[in-house]
């Protein structure tokens, strides 16, 4: 394992040490030889899905050129308000003819190019695992407000869930958000806006759907990128350090904040009171040295801002973190994965492929035939 996390490091935390058997080794060691070698220099590809887009009809990315087919909005009833964000008013609704639930996101007035982008993707990715379905898209016939239409999912508030889920359900549910992100990536997608508010769980059914693609992107190769995505907390050192040509390994970032904040039961994980003390949180975790390291590779400078408030902070085992509240939660094998996601340099970060075949999920992996599946599949790009 890479850093400070050694097995003699884990081996004082307590009762979850019992994990360090021989057949916990043999997995790592095995797991191991799927580690990419590091990678020199500063443009770099994603290790899988760098040509999807390349390879795919014009059409198929150039949401610019998308001729919308608006349907009827009366066909649909708002019952009561859900949620808002900063781009769009969400209600539970019904659809008058079958009165069957669904959801209906209001957009607020947004470019016509972020509407087309967030309908094309959607479009794209339909029936993909764990991907909400988007319904209609319709419009009001005066204002020309448009809706999109999702369908409805019984979700549990992430603030009264998460508190009360067990060591198996956090394995079962990232997996899940895991196979939703290798699909969007394998079509040529990333979210950029992985956080808890985005991922609806009906508990009871043990269904999850990722929602909100209005801030997914298509991925071009070499393509720089607007760095004012994703919610703070969830925000890749790489938005922070303003650098534009980043990819895919962008939402890996952001689940491993989620993953740890499950774990640790510390939700937010980097808890920053803005996008500079987002990052300082992060290097006195990560360390300093290894911040430095990552702005040289692709020769990025710091904000004369940091140099007040940054300091020098040496790495922090992920060892450190565990408390009696969570160790029932904690794993040799949680925190290795962690240190796989949460990693200075998005080159380097494990990918939702690899992430599926951790030692980890081994029991979600042979419990499901699905999720075995899943797991080895051969990526197609």
């Amino acid at each position: 394992m890479r850093h400070a996390l050694g097995l003699g490091a884990c081996r004082k935390v307590g009762s979850f040490a019992a994990a360090a058997t021989a057949e916990f080794l043999l997995g790592h060691r095995r797991f191991a030889r799927m580690r990419a070698a590091p990678e020199s220099g500063a443009a770099q590809l994603p290790r899988l899905y760098h040509d999807v887009n390349v390879n795919r009809p014009r059409d198929y990315w150039d949401y610019e050129n998308l001729s919308v087919n608006w349907g009827c909005q009366d066909d649909y009833e708002v019952l009561r308000k859900v949620g808002r964000g900063k781009y769009s008013e969400v209600f539970e609704g019904i659809h008058m003819a079958t009165q069957e639930k669904c959801v209906i996101k209001i957009l607020k007035p947004v470019k016509k190019k972020k509407i087309k982008r967030e309908i094309r993707i959607l479009q794209n990715l339909y029936g993909g695992p764990n991907i909400v379905r988007l319904l209609d898209v319709v419009r009001d016939p005066q204002s020309k407000t448009p809706s999109l239409i999702f369908e409805y999912i019984n979700n549990t508030d992430f603030k009264q869930l998460y508190p009360t889920l067990t060591d198996h359900d956090i394995r079962y549910y990232i997996f899940e958000i895991l196979r939703a992100l290798d699909y969007c990536h394998s079509q040529g997608i990333m979210h950029r806006d992985v956080k808890p508010h985005n991922v609806m769980i009906d508990h009871e059914n043990r269904k999850l759907r990722l929602i909100d693609w209005g801030l997914a992107e298509f991925y071009h190769p070499n393509r720089e990128y607007n760095v004012r995505v994703a919610s703070r907390y969830y925000k890749g050192p790489e938005l922070l350090v303003d650098l534009q040509l980043y990819d895919y390994s962008l939402d890996i970032w952001s689940l491993g904040c989620m993953l740890a904040g499950m774990v640790f039961r510390k939700e937010p994980f980097f808890h920053g009171q803005d996008n500079y003390d987002q990052l300082v949180k992060i290097a006195r975790v990560l360390g300093t040295d290894g911040l430095f390291a990552y702005l040289d590779k692709y020769n990025q400078e710091l904000d004369p801002h940091f140099d007040h408030i940054l300091g020098r902070h040496s790495r922090k085992a992920w060892s450190k973190f565990v408390t009696s509240e969570n160790q029932h939660l904690v794993s040799l094998d949680v925190l290795d994965l962690i240190d796989r996601m949460l990693v200075y340099d998005h080159a380097q970060r494990i990918l939702p492929k690899e992430a599926m075949l951790h030692p980890y999920f081994a029991q979600i992996r042979e419990s499901s035939p699905k999720a075995a599946a899943a797991a080895s599949e051969m990526p197609k790009a």
